[in-house]
């Protein structure tokens, strides 16, 4: 898992009391008491491989990968709105 891209899984679970378990999928970032559910980062190249061994555990409610990383973070035409740069240089 050193190096090489990771990509985020949310694991909807029947009981928190399998949470420990998950950590040899990727690494535990984030576990929900209220919702039940854990946040997974693991190896983009396996993710597939991952999801099917996570849905086949009996503890596993529901697997969803995140798209975070196919999404465009770079946009278009976006200036700046005058007002706001006006109080930026303000210091407000």
């Amino acid at each position: 898992m050193i190096g090489g891209n990771r990509q985020g899984l949310a694991v909807w679970l029947h009981s928190l009391k399998y949470a420990r378990q998950l950590r040899r999928y990727g690494n535990v970032h984030y576990v929900s008491k209220k919702m039940k559910y854990v946040i997974l980062y693991c190896n983009a190249e396996t993710i597939d491989d991952t999801v099917e061994r996570l849905e086949s555990n009996h503890y596993v409610k529901s697997v969803k990968k995140s798209m975070r990383p196919f999404i465009k973070t770079e946009y278009q035409n976006s200036q700046p709105d005058k007002a706001k740069e006006y109080d930026y240089r303000m210091g407000l």
